[in-house]
């Protein structure tokens, strides 16, 4: 993945940070931004998801979402919130940052991305990012509606060649227009697209829908991935 000219700024901070940020907020960037403590941001937490470390946020980008990167699994009982480092443009949070721009960039259905950092560690690093808040918006998991929205979204991403790593029923947002968006995308990968990666994405859907919907999840899920395939 490759950054379009002049699209963004890289920032070192002392103490080992290093911000990745759109060039329009460059000159105000800080620290500050990715502490969900700094009053100015008004950190709300977000309510799903985030494994306890999103927030809703503002600041002079306008109001976003603010990521802590936690990992999951047997893993995270010893490295909660430290990843390997093996370089700043291979931190989950640079790479995501890159993903989500070139597809902003080219109209697709996620939010713009604002910033992201990573703090090294010696041998391991901590990661953040903020994203664009998606205003008035209802995961698919809560409202099983708009099918042909979802499928157009899903399909448009996978015709990009985007690999989503956790295409689930909460990361899929549905707004009062009835429009579908996708985010995060930690670990997403650029790439062909074959049947068989097609697939396995919307096969992890509808693992998802129908943990959190049962039948009436495999229902919707049928129609996403009949008009899917019929676009």
């Amino acid at each position: 993945m490759t950054k379009d000219a002049a699209a963004w700024r890289d920032i070192a901070v002392p103490g080992n940070l290093v911000i990745r940020v759109q060039e329009d907020w460059a000159e105000q960037a800080q620290p500050a931004w990715f502490d969900p403590a700094t009053p100015a941001l008004q950190a709300e937490a977000v309510g799903v998801g985030g494994r306890q470390a999103a927030w809703f946020v503002a600041g002079p980008f306008g109001e976003g979402v603010l990521r802590h990167y936690r990992r999951g699994g047997l893993v995270a009982k010893v490295l909660k919130e430290h990843y390997f480092w093996l370089g700043a443009g291979r931190t989950r949070s640079f790479q995501e940052f890159a993903i989500m721009d070139w597809m902003h960039a080219r109209a697709l259905p996620v939010p713009g991305v604002i910033a992201a950092a990573c703090w090294r560690q010696g041998l391991v690093y901590r990661a953040a990012i903020i994203v664009q808040r998606l205003l008035d918006v209802t995961p698919v998991a809560k409202k099983l509606a708009h099918a042909d929205a979802v499928a157009q979204a899903v399909r448009a991403m996978h015709d990009a060649g985007v690999w989503h790593a956790d295409l689930n029923a909460f990361n899929i947002l549905l707004d009062k227009s009835g429009k579908a968006w996708l985010i995060d995308f930690d670990r997403a990968k650029h790439q062909f697209m074959t049947r068989e990666l097609r697939q396995n994405n919307l096969l992890r859907l509808r693992r998802s829908l129908i943990k959190v919907a049962g039948e009436a999840g495999h229902e919707y899920w049928q129609q996403v991935n009949q008009i899917y395939h019929n676009c």
